[in-house]
């Protein structure tokens, strides 16, 4: 691998990095809520799908009321 002189590559790094989109307060802001709106939608899908799945064993095992 070639060596680079480390001036030339924090140089690189900060073209490229003029180059990133940034996203607005506004665009970080809806996609945090989306995440946490996503967390909570999957957490009671997998408690919904848990609890049936253990009433079914439960009913299969003869354990249930």
């Amino acid at each position: 691998m070639a060596k680079v002189n480390p001036a030339e590559f924090a140089r690189d790094v900060r073209r490229e990095v003029a180059k990133v989109t940034w996203p607005t307060r506004k665009e970080t802001g809806v996609t945090t809520a989306m995440v946490f709106v996503m967390v909570v939608v999957a957490s009671l899908f997998f408690l919904v799908v848990d609890q049936v799945l253990a009433f079914s064993v439960r009913m299969i095992l003869g354990l249930g009321a």
